[in-house]
């Protein structure tokens, strides 16, 4: 198969973690007789630096020529880079939500881990991490409040904010079939979360993601309400697969899973369009400071680049193997310095997808 990506460097240790996903990425295609062929663009502020915004339209239409995107970290540091002394319009970070809306990328996809090997990590009791989790967590992009009418009024010399949420059964259904079709790359459960038992948004979303699940009889589906839901994740992880929710649940919902993994620097993302399209990336930021030092971890965009093999080409047998190779390498103890333990073998950026690519040969 011919794979036409887009490759994101971005900043900070953006090039660095690129570089090591795309040799990933390349021993895969030797192996199982792939054809990668990347195309580089600028984004962030490596785009400011030479075009002077953060995202241009060139690099958007290179980014739409592509079967998916893969990105590094992009922004600086926010007290000392010349970016964020800019207007908010041409900082870093505008880049990225400009070609989120772009490519129309409405379903973002954050998986939470915790790998037997850094269960030490997990902030959660021992009888709790001892079992494990694996999940997906799937929240709409670009609906709901944060992209509702919102206002401030003075109302009888009383100041008062207006935030309006909005959701119509079109946005619905589209991240809800993505979602059941995900669940059924994985273990077949979808809990859809929701607060039906107060917002009427809530009450549609429940009645649409009910209707599409008539359609996926394989896979199981429960509801859920976000309170319970922010409980059971830190009381019983293992239980979810798939967790299906709106932009604001799934933007709390997904911080507070990724902090019971134990480090950032293992967690992979996706945003998906609603053709096979997506842009990969790691969910840490670009970590400024240890820019160019060969310690950064690698791997969350390593498997960032796995989830682009899965979602965006089908290629299932070929995520599988760089995810079981990623295990595998924390089975036999090599660590980078955010992960470390104690009886394990410190390495590199570079050394750590070496070890990767490896155990994929």
């Amino acid at each position: 198969m011919d794979l036409k990506i887009t490759c994101i460097p971005g900043d900070g240790i953006g090039p660095e973690i690129v570089a090591e996903a795309k040799k990933v990425l390349d021993v895969v295609a030797e192996k199982y007789g792939h054809d990668m062929q990347y195309t580089d663009i600028l984004m962030g502020g490596a785009s400011i630096d030479v075009h002077g915004v953060p995202l241009t339209e060139e690099a958007v239409e290179t980014a739409k020529s592509a079967d998916a995107v893969l990105m590094g970290s992009i922004g600086g540091d926010t007290t000392t880079s010349p970016w964020y002394k800019l207007p908010p319009n041409l900082r870093p970070e505008a880049g990225l939500l400009g070609i989120r809306k772009a490519l129309n990328l409405f379903a973002n996809l954050r998986p939470a881990v915790l790998y037997e090997e850094l269960a030490g990590a997990c902030p959660l009791k021992e009888e709790i991490s001892a079992a494990g989790f694996d999940m997906m967590i799937m929240r709409e992009l670009t609906g709901g409040l944060y992209f509702g009418e919102r206002k401030t009024v003075e109302e009888n010399g009383v100041r008062k904010a207006i935030d309006t949420l909005t959701y119509d059964e079109n946005e619905i259904r589209r991240i809800a079939i993505k979602g059941f079709d995900i669940a059924r790359k994985r273990r077949k459960k979808v809990t859809s979360v929701d607060k039906a038992n107060v917002l009427d948004s809530s009450r549609l979303w429940r009645s649409v993601v009910e209707e599409v699940a008539a359609d996926y009889t394989d896979v199981t589906l429960e509801h859920m309400l976000v309170d319970n839901c922010a409980m059971q994740l830190v009381k019983d992880p293992a239980q979810f697969d798939v967790i299906l929710t709106e932009n604001m649940f799934g933007d709390i919902l997904s911080d507070e899973a990724s902090m019971v993994t134990g480090s950032i620097g293992m967690l992979a993302s996706a945003s998906l369009n609603d053709t096979k399209f997506g842009l990969y990336e790691p969910s840490h930021g670009s970590a400024p400071d240890i820019a160019g030092k060969d310690i950064a971890n690698p791997i969350a965009t390593i498997l960032s680049a796995s989830m682009m093999l899965r979602y965006s080409f089908d290629l299932d047998r070929e995520a599988d193997a760089i995810d079981a190779a990623v295990k595998q390498v924390l089975q036999d103890g090599f660590r980078t310095g955010d992960i470390m333990f104690e009886g394990c073998e410190q390495v590199g950026c570079k050394r750590m997808g070496d070890l990767i690519v490896e155990r994929i040969k």
